[in-house]
């Protein structure tokens, strides 16, 4: 079962899944738009979807209960930070109470249940180390939606110590750093806004082109979330666990290293700063050492090679081939 199913993580996580040959159930608010990976991946057909707000407990609780889910993939959130300053109680409500809701939903199984809770890398306390965030650093934020990450981390945790030996529950927290592929059409995102400018030929706003992320593709975390499902199967040791999934700390990425690498040849790019009525950190890190020993997890992409990757996604696309979705 996936929450979040029709967004961009959760399609990807969802395809995935039916082509390894996986019986898959998604639940999400809504089926987002029409050039969404819902609509392209045909999921009408190849799996049972259902729709609403997983801040309704007693319905997710009953579709739980009926569809007896082996494993959980919990993305269903508001992501965006600028949405956030517009609508921070429902960002805190969708990020913590829908947490909750899922685990607590799922604590009533008669049977084992494994949880993989995605929450991000913004679930630390801003201090722009150059080293990188490990799982114990401390967590935080300084605004709305980091600050709901960071509550979403220390609720999960704090239900793993209250109510651990009462069911038959395993989960883990997943903290993945920048996400980045094809499918993404999200609401104020650099690639996104990128590919849009390039197919319309105008200028790409960017906010912050010194800013350093932990760039990777959608198939780096969404392979360390799969990892993270078979090792709590495995090993029970890792039950409450947290796992940072993000790129090699030592190689650094800028917002305009990445705009270079997928700025087409055919149109040039005039970079306009955009004033943001919020502060943003300028470099965020994460050491992934501890997914790398525990889920002999690493990433595998180069940040070229993941360029390519976008490049081509969104080429074929755009130009209607039939190729996008064919990763089988």
């Amino acid at each position: 079962l996936i929450t979040g199913h029709s967004g961009f993580k959760g399609g990807w996580l969802a395809l995935w899944l039916i082509k390894i040959g996986c019986n898959v159930v998604g639940i999400s608010k809504d089926a987002e738009k029409k050039q969404s990976n819902f609509y392209n991946f045909k999921f009408q057909k190849k799996m049972k979807n259902y729709f609403f707000n997983i801040q309704d407990y007693k319905k997710l609780k009953k579709v739980i209960l009926k569809e007896k889910p082996d494993i959980i993939f919990h993305l269903a959130a508001q992501a965006i930070v600028s949405k956030s300053y517009d609508k921070p109680i429902d960002t805190v409500q969708s990020n913590t109470l829908g947490s909750l809701n899922v685990l607590n939903s799922a604590s009533f199984l008669k049977k084992k249940c494994i949880c993989v809770m995605i929450t991000s890398d913004k679930c630390y306390f801003n201090l722009e180390k150059n080293t990188g965030y490990k799982e114990e650093s401390q967590l935080g934020g300084k605004d709305m939606y980091s600050g709901s990450k960071a509550a979403a981390e220390i609720l999960i945790n704090s239900y793993f110590h209250s109510f651990n030996k009462k069911n038959k529950l395993l989960f883990c927290t997943a903290r993945a750093g920048n996400v980045i592929g094809g499918g993404d059409w999200s609401f104020n995102r650099l690639v996104p806004d990128i590919m849009k400018a390039r197919k319309s030929k105008k200028s790409v706003i960017i906010k912050n082109s010194q800013s350093i992320r932990p760039w990777q593709h959608v198939f780096e975390p969404l392979y360390g979330y799969l990892k993270a499902a078979y090792y709590l199967n495995l090993k029970k040791k890792l039950n409450g666990e947290s796992f940072n999934f993000g790129p090699n700390s030592k190689k650094s990425y800028k917002v305009i290293e990445l705009l270079k690498n997928l700025n087409n040849k055919n149109f040039k790019f005039i970079i306009k700063k955009r004033n943001n009525n919020f502060k943003e950190t300028k470099i965020l890190k994460l050491n992934s050492q501890k997914a790398f020993k525990k889920l002999k997890w690493r990433t595998e992409l180069s940040f070229k090679e993941t360029s390519t990757l976008i490049n081509d996604w969104y080429d074929n696309f755009f130009l209607k081939r039939s190729n996008i979705y064919d990763y089988s």
